[in-house]
């Protein structure tokens, strides 16, 4: 389940521009960067939290809004939580991978330098 998991997040983060996946120092854990920065990570059990989740950077006011609206969904991830990081289960029933995918783009256009940002303007609406 993980596997096909990070495969869908894989597909909505590498559809955007310049990014590029690693998995530094645990192959249950992809961390998804945009010019060398981190904007979200899949993680597999991390540190044996017994989640597979997508921790990615929050547009300021999000984590609370989203932790508030569904706990058992979303929550304060540890480590970069106290910086408005968003943690979303994905091991959870019914996931909303539209939901998903927003979110990963709005981490991804706080990441990304300006220049870059815009060749996702200019693509316009993706399918």
């Amino acid at each position: 389940m993980a596997e096909q998991l990070r495969e869908l997040a894989r597909r909505i983060a590498l559809a955007l521009p310049e990014t590029t996946e690693s998995s530094d120092h645990n192959p249950a854990h992809s961390a998804f960067k945009v010019r060398d920065k981190t904007f979200c990570w899949f993680l597999n059990n991390h540190h044996g939290d017994g989640r597979i989740a997508l921790v990615m950077k929050g547009m300021p006011g999000a984590q609370g809004v989203l932790v508030d609206a569904d706990p058992a969904r979303f929550f304060v991830p540890p480590y970069v939580g106290h910086k408005g990081w968003i943690g979303l289960r994905l091991d959870l029933p019914d996931v909303d991978w539209d939901q998903a995918e927003m979110l990963l783009t709005e981490a991804w256009r706080a990441t990304a330098p300006k220049r870059v940002a815009a060749l996702l303007e200019a693509a316009g609406p993706r399918p």
